[in-house]
């Protein structure tokens, strides 16, 4: 069925972000409903962070089947929610949102997070199995909770979160366990980055520092070696090629860009919404070849 024919029977998805035009999730999605015949359409919601629960709740209103949530939203949605899935609720953290209906047409809205199964499939693609490995994650807010999350499913030896909102840090700390091993906080410095990375076997940017288009920003500092012995995931998937990346391929370190996560987090929510498999190479062809022509 061809996108173009969209009408009264279309089922609408989307995302919400602010801003939301760097994403790739629309062609991702629009690529796999059109692979499987849907008469689905996945749309951009721009959306200020003032208007999050009004932006969620008109959504239910307009019909909607589900949105997936990204920065700076994923906490902020949780008040709009009618129920939290269990795992998001124990990180507080949302990225998908699915909208039943009962009989009357009234929505019942629930919050999933796909993010920490997606980080979690696309490291261990990497070739880094987390049990038992020492990581450092930098950023707090909605994605840094999913991948601690994971980290700590996956029964990693030890968790330090850097970020430079120490009330965001310990807000975290305080939802996933406590201080003490195996997760850890500190303020966010070019001391403590360095000094930590160096004592790590995984370091993780879950932070928007190196999207587009400040393609040329990175969390570790240009004047300091990399360590070749670290793995580094950078979630930020536009570019493909961070400037993270490519100082830690530069010293020799194995490196992880952010589509593969994209693609796994996205497949979980279109399954969520549809009930169908989704096509996963699809869905990352898609992907690349709408960042080819960025």
């Amino acid at each position: 069925m061809a996108l173009s024919g969209i009408n009264g029977h279309t089922t609408l998805v989307g995302l919400i972000a602010w801003p939301v035009g760097h994403s790739v999730s629309p062609p991702m999605h629009n690529a796999a409903f059109e692979a499987l015949g849907l008469n689905w359409r996945y749309v951009p919601l721009p959306v200020a962070l003032s208007q999050v629960e009004n932006a969620v709740r008109g959504a239910a209103a307009l019909g909607f089947r589900g949105v997936n949530v990204t920065v700076p939203h994923k906490q902020a949605v949780l008040p709009a929610l009618d129920v939290v899935a269990p795992d998001a609720a124990q990180f507080g953290a949302v990225n998908t949102i699915v909208i039943d209906r009962d009989a009357d047409g009234r929505p019942a809205i629930t919050g999933h997070n796909t993010d920490y199964q997606g980080f979690l499939g696309s490291l261990r693609q990497g070739g880094f199995e987390p049990a038992g490995k020492s990581a450092v994650v930098v950023g707090a807010g909605g994605a840094g909770r999913a991948v601690v999350f994971g980290l700590l499913q996956a029964n990693a030896r030890d968790v330090l979160v850097l970020d430079t909102q120490p009330q965001q840090a310990q807000s975290l700390l305080t939802d996933l366990g406590g201080d003490g091993a195996p997760l850890r906080t500190a303020p966010l410095s070019t001391e403590t980055l360095v000094e930590s990375a160096r004592a790590a076997e995984l370091l993780v940017n879950a932070t928007p520092v190196g999207m587009s288009p400040r393609i040329d920003a990175s969390i570790w500092p240009d004047a300091v070696s990399f360590p070749a012995y670290l793995t580094v995931f950078d979630l930020v998937y536009n570019p493909q090629e961070t400037q993270l990346l490519r100082q830690a391929r530069a010293a020799g370190a194995a490196a992880i860009d952010g589509l593969d996560m994209l693609v796994r987090q996205g497949a979980i929510a279109f399954e969520l919404w549809t009930g169908q498999q989704a096509p996963f190479d699809v869905m990352r062809a898609a992907c690349e070849r709408a960042l080819g022509q960025r």
